[in-house]
C-alpha cells in the first residue's frame, strides 16, 4: 500500500488535478514534445548525414564519372575528326600553290584523293583574296560566286581557320564547312573551302552505345540541334531547355523534362568548334545505387519507428489513465447539460408558444365564431356573404395555427423516454414541416424516398423527432441554396430499421469527421454550440439503435441511423 501512494504521488506530481487543467495539458504537451524530439530528431539526424553523403559519394562513382568520361572521349573523338579535316585542307593548301589549285584537273585529283583516305567530302574550292571562287569541284555550279559578304569569309580572314555550323545544303542534308587560309612569303593570300556530310557525327553518337532511354545529340551555340535527337527533334530544330553554363570540361547537371521527370545532363563545349556534345539521362535509371542504399536505410528507420512507438504507447497509456476520472466527470456533465439544453430549448418553445400564441387564438377563434353566428341569424345585408367568407377565413388561420403549435408542443409533452408504437414514416413527415418554409425560400430539394411497407417501431416520439430534427438542421446549414436533401427509410434486417439523412452540400475533412460527436465541437465558430450532434448520438443510443456519418469534402454528408422495431432502451437511465 505504501509503494502505491508513493508511485499515486509521483503521478500527481507530473500531472496536474483538474482544478488545474490547462496547466495539466500544457505539461503533458511539453513532456510529449521533449521525448519526441529526443527519440526522432537524434536517429534522424544522423540517417540524414549517413543519406547525405552515402548518396553523393554512390553519385559520383557510379553516375557522374561514367558519364563525365563518356562525354569526354566523345568530345576527343569530334576534336579529333575535325582536326583531321583541317589538317588535311591545310597540308593541301600549303603544299600547292595557288595556280596549282585554280587548275580544275588538278583540283579534282586533289579532291579524289581526299574522298579517298578520308571520306564525307561534298566539295572543294579555291577562293581568292577578293572572295571570289576561283575554282570548284563539286555537284554544285558555284565557280565564279563572290563570298566576300560572308561571315565566314571575314572569320577565317581572321582566325585563318574556320568550322562552321550544321547546314542543309541544296540536297537537303546536313553538311558542314571547313575553310583555311593560306598566307605566302610575300604576302598573297587565298582560302581553301570544303563541304563534308555529318554522317560521321552521327556515327560518333551512335559510339556511344546509349542505352534505349537516353539521349546524346550536339548543339551549337545558340542551341540549334546539329544531329538529331530521340527526344528533342531532327536536325536544326531548337533545344527546349537553355544552353548550360560553358564549361570544356564535362559536366553534370540536373533538370526535368517536359513531363516533370527528372533528368541528368551531361555536356561538354567543344574548343576548336561552335558545338555543345550533350548527354541526357533518366534520372529514374541511374539512380537504382540510391534505391539500394535506400534498403538500407529503411533498417535504421524501422528501429527508429519502434522505439518511437514504444515511448508513445507508454506516455498514452499513462496518459489515458490520469485522464479516466476526469472523463467520467465530464460523461457526468454532458448528461446534466444534455438534459439541461433539452429543457430549456424545448421548453421555452413549448410554454412561449403555449402562452403567446395559444391563448390569443383562442380568443380570435372564439369572436371569429360569434361574429360568424350574429351574422348568420341577422338580418340581410348587402355584404354578408364577404363577411361570413372572411370570418371563415379566419377561423382556418386559427386552426392553422392551433394545429402548428400543436406539433410544437410535440417535443415538449415529456421528457422522459416513452415508449409507443410509430410509423417512422408519419415521425419523418411531421418533422419536415417545421423545416418546409426555409427549404422553399432557399429552394432546397427535399427528396423523400420512404418505404411504403416500413413496419411500425416502438420508440420515443418527441426524442426521434428532436434526432431528426437536428440532423435536417445540419444538412440545411450544409447546403447551399438550390442544394439537395434526401431522406431514406427501409428494413435493414427483422430486427431493425434504418434512416438516411443524405445532402450535397460542402462535406466534412477526415479530421473534422473523426470529432463531430465529441461536445462543444463545432465548426459553425459563433453560431454553434456544438451539442447538436452529441446530443443526437445520445439520444439514439438511449433508443438502442445507432448512428453513422460519411463525409467528403465538396461532395456532401450522410448520416445513417439505425433504430430497433421492439423497445431495446441503452443502459443509462431516462433523460
Amino acid at each position: 500500500m505504501a509503494s502505491r501512494d508513493w508511485w499515486n504521488n509521483l503521478r500527481l506530481l507530473d500531472f496536474p488535478e483538474e482544478g488545474s487543467s490547462p496547466q495539466r495539458y500544457r505539461v503533458l504537451r511539453r513532456n510529449m514534445i521533449i521525448l519526441m524530439l529526443l527519440v526522432t530528431i537524434v536517429p534522424l539526424f544522423f540517417m540524414a548525414l549517413v543519406n547525405y553523403y552515402e548518396y553523393q559519394s554512390r553519385l559520383k562513382e557510379e553516375i557522374v564519372n561514367p558519364l563525365n568520361v563518356l562525354v569526354s572521349k566523345t568530345k576527343h573523338s569530334f576534336e579529333l575528326f575535325l582536326a583531321e579535316r583541317l589538317s588535311a585542307v591545310s597540308f593541301i593548301a600549303s603544299a600547292y600553290s595557288f595556280e596549282q589549285l585554280a587548275n580544275e584537273s588538278t583540283l579534282n585529283r586533289i579532291f579524289s584523293v581526299m574522298k579517298q583516305e578520308f571520306g564525307g567530302f561534298i566539295d572543294l574550292g579555291l577562293i581568292d583574296d577578293t572572295g571570289l571562287q576561283v575554282s570548284y569541284i563539286g555537284p554544285y555550279n558555284l565557280k565564279g560566286k563572290n563570298y566576300a559578304e560572308q561571315p565566314w569569309f571575314h572569320d577565317v580572314q581572321i582566325r585563318g581557320t574556320y568550322v562552321s555550323d550544321v547546314f542543309m545544303g541544296y540536297r537537303r542534308f546536313p553538311h558542314v564547312v571547313i575553310a583555311v587560309q593560306h598566307r605566302t612569303d610575300v604576302g598573297h593570300t587565298w582560302i581553301l573551302r570544303t563541304t563534308i556530310d555529318t554522317e560521321k557525327f552521327n556515327e560518333l553518337i551512335a559510339s556511344m552505345r546509349l542505352d534505349a532511354k537516353s539521349d546524346g545529340f550536339l548543339l551549337n551555340k545558340s542551341g540549334v540541334l546539329q544531329t538529331p535527337s530521340k527526344a528533342f527533334g531532327a536536325v536544326l530544330e531548337s533545344f527546349p531547355f537553355p544552353l548550360p553554363p560553358v564549361s570544356y570540361e564535362a559536366s553534370v547537371i540536373e533538370e526535368k523534362d517536359a513531363q516533370g521527370q527528372q533528368i541528368l545532363l551531361a555536356y561538354t563545349y567543344f574548343v576548336h568548334a561552335p558545338y555543345v556534345l550533350v548527354v541526357i539521362k533518366q534520372a529514374g535509371e541511374v539512380l537504382k545505387s540510391w534505391y539500394t542504399l535506400k534498403t538500407e536505410i529503411f533498417f535504421i528507420f524501422f528501429g527508429s519507428v519502434l522505439v518511437i512507438f514504444l515511448v508513445v504507447f507508454k506516455l498514452t497509456d499513462l496518459l489515458v489513465k490520469r485522464m479516466r476520472e476526469s472523463d467520467e466527470k465530464r460523461a457526468a456533465a454532458f448528461q446534466e447539460m444534455e438534459h439541461t439544453h433539452k429543457l430549456s430549448s424545448i421548453g421555452r418553445l413549448a410554454a412561449g408558444v403555449a402562452h403567446e400564441i395559444n391563448n390569443p387564438m383562442a380568443v380570435i377563434n372564439e369572436k371569429a365564431g360569434l361574429m360568424k353566428d350574429l351574422i348568420e341569424v341577422g338580418s340581410p345585408f348587402p355584404e354578408k356573404e364577404k363577411f361570413l367568407s372572411l370570418t371563415d377565413s379566419i377561423l382556418q388561420s386559427v386552426n392553422r395555427c392551433r394545429s402548428i403549435t400543436h406539433r410544437l408542443l410535440g417535443f415538449a409533452r415529456r421528457m422522459e423516454v416513452q415508449i409507443e408504437s410509430l410509423d417512422l414514416n408519419e415521425v419523418i413527415r411531421e418533422t419536415l414541416t417545421f423545416l418546409e418554409k426555409e427549404s422553399i425560400y432557399r429552394n432546397i430539394e427535399m427528396k423523400l424516398n420512404l418505404a411504403e411497407d416500413l413496419p411500425q417501431i416502438a420508440s420515443d416520439r418527441g426524442q426521434l423527432q428532436q434526432v431528426f430534427l437536428n440532423l435536417l438542421n445540419n444538412a440545411l446549414a450544409a447546403v447551399e441554396d438550390g442544394g439537395r436533401i434526401a431522406v431514406t427509410t427501409w428494413e435493414k434486417d427483422s430486427e431493425t430499421v434504418a434512416v438516411v439523412v443524405e445532402d450535397n452540400g460542402c462535406g466534412m475533412s477526415q479530421e473534422v469527421l473523426s470529432h463531430v460527436f465529441e461536445p462543444f465541437f463545432t465548426t459553425k465558430k459563433d453560431k454553434g454550440t456544438g451539442l447538436g450532434l452529441p446530443i443526437t448520438y445520445g439520444i439514439v443510443k438511449k433508443l438502442g439503435g445507432a448512428i453513422e456519418v460519411q463525409s467528403h469534402e465538396g461532395k456532401g454528408t450522410t448520416f445513417t441511423v439505425t433504430l430497433p422495431k421492439r423497445a431495446s432502451e441503452a443502459p443509462g437511465g431516462d433523460y
